[in-house]
């Protein structure tokens, strides 16, 4: 157990030093005041990715510290249409990125049945469809049991997850302009059926644990409330969220279920999606997907990140000093 007791920065620390708000600096311009380094729990931005976060945070706490080669880092990736929980560690605290990692996580998971995406997501379009008329909430309740407990899964092919030095995605999208892009519409989701095989080939299985799978609401012909889709909130980056293309695929109707998901390193939401279609006799692809909690901290509590840069843009807008070496 580590005895490193980095200083956590969260939205109850925000109010409980300004009431609400930003009125003043929160933290000294000395990052040596803080040996154990920063964490900060962030909200990450829908379609921003993990990097954009670190690259943002990065930028204001290099000025605000004027540290020129201050470490910062995250402990674990989220995909650019993930929300939620994004751990950003700062000076020291960037030592504990792995123990962090560790730790267990809740999701909150939205599935669409009935198609299937090269990606497991929206960031591609649909390449196969499937039966999905008996899909019920009922049937879905009796499945999730199943998934409880250790096993082992398989990552999709488009993931971070490194082959012999190289990135997952990497391989993946060449695979998918070679394979995918120039088949025909009518082939029945080979597509997707050859990627699958490619990645069982190539990414070996991980042991993972699902200690919760449950339903929290069902929509037998999918979500018509808006709620499917983040939309843009003010103020954000707009340049960099449209370099993530998502796939609207509302109009087709097709059920979707709202899941909680708690489990432990290294489970890849979207290859829970996949099994579950599987499963229940049909094809899935992860529709919306919040990172809730991330070992003790909870996105409730988690900064956005305008407040996030905040902290550190207060003081530094008014100093004009190189940061030092």
């Amino acid at each position: 157990m580590t005895l490193m007791q980095p200083l956590s920065v969260d939205r109850i620390y925000l109010e409980e030093r300004t009431g609400h708000g930003m009125a003043c600096p929160l933290l000294s311009d000395d990052i040596a005041d803080y040996p154990d380094g920063i964490i900060l729990p962030v909200d990450k931005p829908y379609r921003w990715t993990s990097a954009d976060v670190i690259r943002k945070i990065k930028f204001a706490a290099t000025r605000y510290f004027r540290k020129k080669n201050l470490k910062v880092g995250h402990a674990g990736t989220l995909d650019p249409l993930a929300t939620g929980v994004l751990l950003v560690c700062i000076g020291k605290a960037t030592r504990l990125a792995e123990e962090l990692q560790s730790h267990d996580k809740e999701y909150i998971a939205g599935i669409t049945f009935g198609a299937t995406t090269p990606s497991y997501d929206l960031e591609k379009e649909i390449d196969g469809t499937f039966p999905h008329g008996h899909i019920s909430e009922d049937l879905i309740k009796k499945t999730l049991p199943d998934f409880i407990g250790e096993q082992q899964q398989i990552a999709p092919l488009f993931s971070a997850k490194s082959i012999d030095g190289v990135r997952a995605y990497e391989l993946a999208r060449k695979i998918y302009r070679r394979h995918i892009e120039g088949r025909k519409e009518e082939d029945g989701g080979a597509g997707a059926e050859m990627l699958d095989q490619t990645a069982a080939g190539l990414i070996r299985t991980a042991n993972i644990t699902i200690t919760e799978a449950s339903l929290l609401r069902f929509w037998p012909q999918g979500r018509n409330d808006g709620t499917a889709q983040y939309p843009l909130s003010a103020g954000q980056d707009t340049e960099r969220e449209s370099r993530i293309k998502v796939a609207d695929n509302s109009g087709l109707h097709l059920p979707e279920a709202l899941i909680r998901i708690r489990c432990s390193k290294g489970t890849y939401i979207r290859a829970f999606a996949r099994d579950l279609g599987e499963a229940v006799g049909s094809g899935a692809h992860l529709s919306s997907l919040q990172r809730s909690r991330s070992g003790q901290y909870r996105v409730e509590n988690a900064l956005d990140i305008h407040s996030a840069t905040a902290i550190f843009s207060t003081a530094a807008t008014s100093r004009q000093e190189t940061p030092s070496l």
